[in-house]
């Protein structure tokens, strides 16, 4: 377990979210006030994904981002980085101040993630179903090294659609990466639209068992239920993991949830970002 991790949050606000979540999400916008742009709906969908992987789930040490038995977390749905920027930025992997300067020419933090580049960022993303094969590779050269960090690869729905996520998905039942969990951000709409309309993905759960999988479906946005499971993987010891989480897009922003136009936005007014803040007030 790393050594920041945080309590659980306590107070359940009125808009379903308790104090951290709304925190976290405020973080986001304060990064979408800097770049004027950004992955918007893509990225609230993560957050509680995020929280409970850095909170109480991952070893790492953010002083030391390469640390040699750190546990691996690979944020493959690359536009969804401002989530995985307000994680490492208030695990202190890097200043605060640094997500004012989101997407400008100054800072770190583009619109996808890049390692080597963003302390904590464990593979650059934004081209979809990379985040899987990468994952499988690093949790066989994991056992090879014999050691006991683990990897997880956080997805998104519409990414799956990817021929490379199936593809990875047979190699690691091949080599029974028990080191290897799949999370699958599980909010029903992609870019353009459903994906229920788009590319049908049920049975989902059964698609992944038919890889080789142990499968766990969950409430993406219940913290408790997040820990919960993720607390007890592998699953299976003789087999990789995935677990669904059922998601909002755009969750806590109640004029952007479930809305395929809040994905992503280009130019976001002052006015926006106000209205923005306001939807996340404690009320």
């Amino acid at each position: 377990m790393n050594d920041n991790a945080s309590a659980p949050a306590v107070g359940i606000t009125a808009n379903g979210l308790d104090e951290r979540s709304l925190y976290l999400r405020r973080l986001v916008v304060r990064a979408l006030e800097g770049g004027g742009r950004g992955h918007v709906g893509s990225s609230l969908s993560l957050i509680e994904i995020m929280r409970v992987l850095y909170d109480d789930i991952l070893a790492y040490r953010p002083r030391e981002p390469q640390w040699a038995d750190r546990d691996r977390s690979i944020l493959s749905k690359g536009h969804g980085c401002l989530a995985l920027y307000a994680v490492l930025a208030d695990k202190g992997f890097f200043p605060l101040d640094e997500l004012d300067r989101f997407c400008r020419r100054t800072s770190i933090l583009g619109g996808h993630p890049e390692a080597g580049k963003v302390p904590g960022v464990e593979a650059s993303t934004g081209a979809l179903g990379h985040g899987l094969p990468i994952g499988v590779g690093r949790a066989i050269a994991l056992r090879h090294q014999k050691r006991r960090s683990r990897v997880f690869v956080t997805m998104g729905d519409g990414e799956i659609d990817e021929g490379s996520v199936w593809e990875a998905a047979l190699a690691a039942n091949k080599h029974r990466l028990s080191n290897l969990t799949a999370l699958i951000d599980y909010n029903k709409i992609q870019s353009a639209g459903r994906t229920s309309a788009i590319l049908d993905l049920e049975p989902l759960a059964d698609k992944w068992r038919s890889f080789g999988f142990a499968v766990a479906e969950t409430d993406g946005h219940d913290v408790n239920a997040l820990r919960g499971i993720l607390r007890r993987v592998p699953l299976d010891p003789d087999k990789p993991t995935a677990i669904i989480c059922h998601t909002i897009k755009g969750r806590g922003i109640s004029f952007a949830e479930n809305d395929a136009e809040w994905h992503h936005k280009s130019s976001i007014s002052p006015a926006v970002i106000r209205d923005l803040y306001a939807a996340l007030e404690r009320s």
